[in-house]
């Protein structure tokens, strides 16, 4: 059986309408095949979400805004939305529809976050409506702590100076003045007396290398006729009635005498006490010094060429009675 023409083209016309109306609400993002429930939420501020928005599940798109409207006679001016959603996805009944913004340019969906309730929604039920701050509240939450905290260090800051500004009055600001010129006037004297002691040191480094290099003759004839002097003085104690004789112990103690001051001498200078200029200058104590050095260098020489003029025993023979000799 042929069909009419006006048959073929009313069949045209049936499907392009089915496809124009499938295509329409595919684009819109409702597919027609699959099954859907309607959810409700109601708002006060819708803050600029719009019909065909996502409603979204973790991330995932599970249905659209299907309408947004007034509530009539509605005292509170509260906005009803109406929400289809994929009937396969279960949501609880203590669930939330927040309405969020999802991308910076500020287009809104509405995100599902679920409940812990056992019992799930049906279709026309309504969810419980939430929405999250918009920037500017975002924003003033962030800025408010800042702002205290600004506010707290300005008004420490005008506490400091204040502080500062009584400190450094014009009696302070003098007062530094002289304490830095001060200051500056005892660096430069310091400096100074630096200056004079190096040349000082300097000056008289002769006479301090001559002092020492006798007292290092003393100690080094001392260290060379160190068993003849330990042999004298064990024959000392056999023969203190010679020794007293011959007046040794007063001459030892002479020397231990000298000895004992050029140690503290020698000491004083390492230690840095006393002044050092003062003691180097002092032509009469380095003469006295110089006189004992020499007297107590002839006394060992002649200890040592004549012993039994100071020791009398057996094993040296006679006292000799000739004099000592004496330098020219």
């Amino acid at each position: 059986m042929k069909l009419s023409k006006e048959i073929k083209i009313g069949a045209v016309v049936v499907v392009g309408i089915a496809m124009f109306v499938y295509g329409f609400n595919f684009l819109k993002g409702t597919n027609l095949f699959q099954h859907r429930k309607t959810l409700y939420a109601v708002y006060t501020n819708v803050d600029g979400l719009l019909e065909s928005n996502n409603i979204q599940l973790s991330g995932l798109k599970i249905g659209l805004v299907k309408s947004i409207q007034l509530i009539p006679d509605d005292k509170l001016g509260r906005i009803l939305v109406t929400m289809s959603v994929d009937d396969k996805v279960k949501i609880s009944t203590d669930s939330r529809a927040r309405i969020i913004s999802s991308d910076l340019l500020g287009s809104k969906s509405v995100r599902i976050e679920l409940g812990n309730s056992d019992t799930f929604v049906k279709s026309g039920d309504t969810l419980a409506a939430d929405r999250e701050d918009d920037l500017r509240v975002a924003v003033d939450k962030r800025i408010a702590p800042l702002q205290k905290k600004a506010e707290g260090l300005i008004a420490s800051i005008d506490s400091v100076m204040e502080v500062v500004q009584q400190v450094l009055n014009k009696d302070a600001r003098e007062n530094l003045i002289k304490s830095f010129e001060s200051i500056k006037r005892a660096l430069t004297t310091f400096e100074r007396t630096s200056l004079r002691l190096d040349t000082l040191v300097a000056g008289q480094q002769y006479k301090i290398a001559s002092i020492f290099s006798k007292i290092e003759s003393i100690s080094g004839n001392l260290a060379n006729n160190n068993d003849k002097i330990t042999k004298i003085l064990s024959n000392f104690e056999s023969i203190s009635d010679s020794l007293s004789k011959a007046k040794i112990r007063s001459t030892i103690d002479n020397a231990n005498n000298a000895l004992s001051d050029a140690s503290k001498i020698i000491e004083k200078i390492n230690r840095g006490e006393g002044t050092m200029g003062l003691l180097v200058n002092n032509d009469s104590l380095y003469r006295k010094l110089d006189k004992s050095a020499n007297e107590l260098d002839l006394l060992m020489i002649d200890l040592r060429e004549n012993p039994r003029r100071y020791v009398h025993f057996s094993l040296f023979g006679r006292k000799d009675k000739s004099k000592p000799k004496s330098k020219k």
